[in-house]
C-alpha cells in the first residue's frame, strides 16, 4: 500500500458584510487612503457588527460553507481544529463549541493558539493526525474577530486588522499529493513586540487595565516588520531548497496577508513572478488565522491538481514556518 499523505480535499470561507474602508478609517484616527495602501496593502476589511457574535460565528459559517460545497455528511467528520487569537472566551474552547454547532457529533475538537501562524500550525497537526492513518476527516478552521481587541484609536493597529474565516478539510491520499513538508520555527524573543498585556494570568483583568486600555494590541510595527520579513522569506528559501526545488517548480505562493510588502519580500527572495503570488489583502486586511484558508477559497478554482504551493506565515510570540503541499484536486467552480 503506498504511504498516506493528508491533502486537502475542500474549502469554505466566510467574511462579514460590513466593509470598514480606509476612507472611513480616515474620520477615525490621522491617516489616509494613500498612507494606508502604500504602506500595507490594504484598502479594507471587514467586521463582525452582529452583537453577541464572536469567533465561533465566523468560523461555524465558513465550516458550513465548506460542508455544504463538498456536500459532506458533518458526521463524517472525525476532529475539528479550530486555529484562533480570539476565542469566544477563556476556558471553554470555542472548537468544541463549533463542532456541535455543525453537527460534527462524532468529532473532537479544540483550539490551536499561534498568533497569525496558526493555521500554518495547524496545517501540520491536521496532517499528522490523517498520515498516523487513525482519522480521515479533520476540519481545518481559521477564525479571527480581531476587532474585538483592537482600539480604534490606535493608529498602528486599527488600519491592519479585520475579521473573517476559513476552512479545509484534510484527508487521507495515495497518490503522493498534499502536505509534502514543512519547515516551522519559534523564538520567545518575540514575547514583548506583539501583545495584549492583559487579561491573563500574569496580569487578570481589572478596572485599571480596562482604563489602560491594556486589553488591546499593542505591537512595535518596526521590530516585528524587520522580523517578518526576513522570517517568512527564509524559510520559504529553505522549504525550496530542502526539496530541491527551483522557482520554475512553484505554483503558487501563498503567504500571510499581513502587509504588502512582506509578501512581496518574500516572493522576491523565492524569485516568483507577481502573477504567482495570491493576494487578497487589499479586502480583507490581516485576519490572522484566517488569511492562508481565506486565500484558498478565493483563488479555488486557479489551483489543479498536482500544483506545488509554498505556504508561508509569520506571527507574534514569534511564530513562523513554510509548508510545501501538493494540490489534490481541480475545483469545479
Amino acid at each position: 500500500m503506498n504511504k498516506i499523505t493528508a491533502a486537502i480535499t475542500a474549502t469554505g470561507s466566510y467574511v462579514p458584510d460590513f466593509v470598514l474602508s480606509n476612507k472611513v478609517l480616515e474620520t477615525l484616527v490621522d491617516t489616509n487612503d494613500e498612507w494606508i495602501t502604500s504602506r500595507t496593502g490594504i484598502k479594507e476589511r471587514r467586521i463582525l457588527k452582529e452583537e453577541g457574535q464572536g469567533t465561533s460565528y465566523l468560523a461555524i459559517q465558513a465550516a458550513k460553507n465548506l460542508i455544504e460545497k463538498a456536500n459532506i455528511d458533518p458526521k463524517e467528520i472525525d476532529m475539528v481544529i479550530l486555529c484562533t487569537a480570539t476565542p469566544d472566551m477563556l476556558v471553554a474552547s470555542t472548537g468544541v463549541y463549533v463542532a456541535s454547532q455543525i453537527g460534527a457529533t462524532n468529532a473532537f475538537a479544540y483550539d490551536l493558539q499561534a498568533a497569525c501562524s496558526s493555521f500554518l500550525f495547524g496545517m501540520s497537526t491536521a496532517s499528522a493526525y490523517v498520515e498516523s492513518g487513525k482519522y480521515k476527516k479533520v476540519l481545518l478552521i481559521g477564525a479571527d474577530k480581531m476587532s474585538s481587541i483592537i482600539d480604534y484609536t490606535d493608529r498602528s493597529t486599527c488600519i491592519i486588522f479585520g475579521d473573517g474565516a476559513g476552512a479545509v478539510l484534510f484527508e487521507p491520499n495515495h497518490e503522493g499529493l498534499g502536505l509534502q513538508d514543512e519547515f516551522l520555527r519559534s523564538d520567545g524573543v518575540g514575547r514583548e513586540f506583539l501583545k495584549i498585556d492583559a487579561g491573563g494570568s500574569i496580569l487578570p483583568s481589572s478596572e485599571e487595565t480596562v482604563k489602560n486600555k491594556q486589553h488591546f494590541v499593542h505591537q512595535d510595527g518596526k521590530t516585528v516588520f524587520k522580523y517578518a520579513v526576513s522570517g517568512m522569506a527564509d524559510v520559504s528559501e529553505k522549504i525550496m531548497e530542502r526539496n530541491n526545488l527551483v522557482k520554475e517548480d512553484i505554483n503558487w505562493l501563498v503567504a500571510h496577508q499581513a502587509n504588502r510588502r512582506i509578501i512581496d519580500a518574500t516572493a522576491n527572495r523565492i524569485g516568483l513572478e507577481e502573477d504567482k503570488v495570491l493576494i487578497n489583502i487589499e479586502k480583507y486586511g490581516n485576519t490572522t488565522s484566517a488569511t492562508l484558508p481565506l486565500l484558498l477559497g478565493d483563488f479555488e478554482s486557479k489551483l489543479k491538481k498536482g500544483d506545488n504551493i509554498i505556504f508561508a506565515a509569520f506571527g507574534g510570540g514569534f511564530t513562523w514556518g513554510a509548508i510545501y503541499l501538493k494540490w489534490a484536486y481541480n475545483s469545479n467552480k
